[in-house]
């Protein structure tokens, strides 16, 4: 399967309905119908390429079945059938005729449901192969990526994709392709049966009729675009305002809400409408067509039967193949819609897949050895835009088995840290080292596995807490996952859970607290046991007694561990081996905590404000026991300060002494 990945990804170039797409689409997807490796896909493919040719046969043997009896009906009339004579008007008369009639639409009837029973299975393992496929390769790309798409945007773009291409692949096989052969065995037919003048009539109607759906169905395209954005639009919508429940509530946004989806849906219901218009309108013409085709085609055969070169069961089958060219014809009219449109709803699927990820690992990348876990950054540029830089010429290290926090203010350049360790990116200059390997030149995920992160915004999986903890290391057994629980100081609060490490946590975690979320992602880097620990800003979101719980967990889990720590809370990193000082992108200080409290600098600034800011939620909190107020817990002070502020403080601070 990822030969078929990477072929798929190099050699596509983004589909466009506008420019006629179905060959590229056909010869990106024949991969996946005619696959390499399943000879017995392949054996259904050819079954199914003979029982089409059967069925077809089959269905031109209709027609002249019905000449026959009519031809056998008009020859005797109403006269009386001698007794001498029963056998052989049983055996070669209209009942005889009569019954291969039936017995054609009977066989006719099977080979074609046989034909798609066999192909079903054909076709379903394309769908889920080529879903497979898309689904891998959105995790593939870039981080940058996904910051940048919706979430229910991308969702909808897979799900139509998917059922696209079954449209595809079940149209083309099961319809266009035996409506293509059907219609070529119909014009042999009457160049064998009747004259070119037939032919032309009938090729003519063809045309005719595909030159207007051609027409048609390009207008359409433009309104099912429409409709499907307005479609992708509502429900992006829709599931923004439902994750954000509570938000909506705590502002009493309903209605506002409702109003934007409203608009939404407004304009998905006009441009629906307008596809249903110009649907009728397709119709009609296709209707009016094919009819002016067949009446011709009969008023020919009624001048033959008037001068004798034609027998009225030739009226009847000129009739008979007319009404049965319609019908796949019409079913072309319906496939070439269906397909326009299925090419439309396949653009954004085949545009992804030919996007290549932004991060690759290099020809001849080597898996990560982590020996001591020693992380360096030489001389690191990284910039998400290349007129705004984020960090400058970084250069720092963490030693193995010791613990390195980054603080700064806001848009320093910290959580970029993170990213950067974890390749989501690659740099703009310099590079990272762990145990002396430049991770840009090792695998991605041996280079993942070594790493264990504690964000500061844990996201759950919409699954159990046991589900969630093993995702840590997924071979782990249930006794590992409730130790590591119970490392993380979580294994009391589940057991007390009705339905304890199956308990469901809801959509991102919502059921659980920030504490109990943060526990859950600590006992998963637990059951991980990587040798590099990454704590960003884990504990800046939580009460203070909360916290405390917390940094005791994440202290003996970072024991012995490499371990960078990106930090708001400075009270959490006071014991850090080194505590690094960033200020737009730079290094402007580092050193120990009391060191740095020593240099009265930015740091310094940072602490003071951060324990003023604590003596007031003190203040506040007594007063409002001293008052019996009921709100015991105010609002928390912001932690962190812009860079001018914090610079400021120190030279008030020189001002006042």
């Amino acid at each position: 399967m990822t030969a078929h990945h990477h072929r798929l990804r190099d050699d596509s170039s983004p589909v466009s309905a506008d420019r006629g797409a179905l060959l590229a689409t056909l010869v990106h997807l024949w991969p996946y119908i005619w696959p390499s490796e399943r000879r017995d896909l392949k054996w259904r493919v050819l079954g199914t390429l003979v029982l089409l040719l059967a069925a077809k046969l089959a269905t031109i043997a209709v027609p002249f079945t019905f000449k026959w009896a009519t031809d056998a009906l008009a020859g005797h009339g109403t006269a009386p059938v001698a007794a001498s004579d029963w056998l052989m008007w049983a055996i070669a008369g209209p009942v005889a005729m009569t019954v291969a009639y039936g017995g054609m639409r009977i066989l006719t009837a099977a080979l074609t449901q046989l034909r798609d029973g066999l192909f079903a299975k054909v076709a379903m393992h394309a769908v889920r192969r080529v879903a497979y496929r898309t689904f891998v390769h959105m995790h593939e790309l870039s981080l940058r990526f996904h910051l940048e798409r919706k979430t229910g945007g991308l969702t909808r773009v897979l799900e139509r994709g998917r059922n696209a291409i079954e449209t595809i692949v079940r149209l083309v096989i099961v319809q266009l392709v035996p409506t293509v052969v059907e219609f070529s065995l119909i014009v042999v037919v009457l160049i064998w049966h009747f004259d070119w003048r037939y032919v032309g009539i009938v090729v003519a109607t063809v045309a005719l009729y595909m030159l207007y759906t051609y027409q048609a169905t390009e207008w359409r395209i433009a309104i099912r675009r429409k409709m499907n954005d307005s479609d992708t639009d509502a429900n992006v919508k829709a599931i923004d305002s439902l994750l954000n429940y509570e938000t909506v509530k705590y502002f009493s946004a309903e209605q506002r809400e409702a109003s934007r989806y409203d608009r939404s849906m407004e304009r998905y219901e006009d441009a629906s409408v307008q596809a249903y218009t110009s649907l009728a309108v397709l119709n009609a013409g296709q209707a009016v067509i094919f009819t002016i085709g067949l009446g011709l085609a009969m008023v020919l055969c009624a001048f033959g039967i008037q001068r004798g070169a034609n027998t009225v069961g030739d009226f009847v089958l000129i009739n008979a193949m007319m009404i049965q060219l319609y019908q796949p014809l019409n079913f072309m009219g319906m496939v070439y819609r269906e397909i326009k449109q299925a090419v439309t709803d396949i653009e954004i699927m085949f545009s992804l897949l030919s996007r290549r990820p932004e991060v690759i690992d290099k020809s001849g990348a080597k898996p990560l050895r982590v020996g001591s876990g020693t992380i360096r950054f030489e001389n690191v540029a990284f910039a998400y835009e290349p007129d705004r830089p984020i960090l400058k010429n970084l250069s720092f290290e963490v030693p193995a088995g010791k613990t390195v926090a980054v603080v700064g203010p806001s848009g320093a350049g910290k959580s970029t840290l993170s990213r950067l360790i974890y390749r989501f990116y690659d740099l703009s200059g310099g590079r990272i080292l762990i145990d002396g390997q430049d991770i840009s030149m090792v695998t991605q995920k041996s280079l993942r596995q070594a790493i264990g992160m504690v964000p500061q915004d844990t996201v759950l999986f919409n699954d159990t807490i046991r589900y969630n903890i093993r995702y840590g290391r997924w071979e782990a057994s249930d006794a590992e996952v409730e130790e590591a629980a119970r490392l993380a100081q979580i294994d009391g609060f589940i057991r007390l859970s009705p339905k304890g490490y199956e308990t469901e946590v809801g959509e991102r975690g919502l059921k659980l607290s920030g504490g109990e979320k943060q526990r859950v992602a600590i006992a998963r880097t637990i059951l991980k046991g990587p040798p590099i620990l990454l704590l960003d800003e884990a504990t800046s979101a939580l009460d203070s007694h909360t916290e405390k719980e917390i940094q005791d967990a994440l202290e003996r889990v970072s024991a012995n561990r490499t371990t960078l720590v990106i930090a708001h809370r400075l009270s959490t990193i006071v014991g850090a081996d080194e505590i690094i000082v960033l200020d737009q992108g730079e290094i402007v200080e580092r050193g120990t905590h009391y060191g740095l409290l020593a240099r009265n600098g930015l740091y310094a600034s940072m602490w003071n404000r951060q324990r003023e800011a604590e003596e007031a939620r003190e203040k506040l909190a007594r007063a409002g026991e001293d008052k019996g107020a009921p709100n015991r817990n105010p609002p928390p002070v912001e932690d962190e300060i812009p860079a001018a502020a914090a610079i400021a403080l120190p030279m008030q601070a020189d001002a006042a002494e």
